[in-house]
């Protein structure tokens, strides 16, 4: 990925949000998105809300899920 001094914008932090909470940017990327959350309060709100959902599913066990759920879930991951 090429890194720039350019500011990033929402819909580039929405793309990268995974990158970001999986820690796997390089440092000058990972500055610009955090100076961009700093800046934006719904990217902010955006970024807490993922880590939230990361969380939370992962201590969801595959037991715990309904299979109609499940299935739909697997199904829209699919589509994507």
């Amino acid at each position: 990925m090429k890194e720039s001094k350019r500011t990033m914008d929402c819909q580039e932090l929405v793309e990268l949000v995974t990158v970001y909470l999986e820690d796997a940017f390089a440092a000058q990327a990972k500055a610009r998105f955090e100076t961009h959350v700093c800046e934006c309060g719904g990217c902010a709100h955006y970024v807490d809300q993922m880590k939230q959902t990361v969380h939370t599913l992962g201590e969801l066990s595959i037991e715990e899920l309904d299979p109609a759920l499940r299935d739909r879930i697997l199904a829209d991951f699919r589509r994507q």
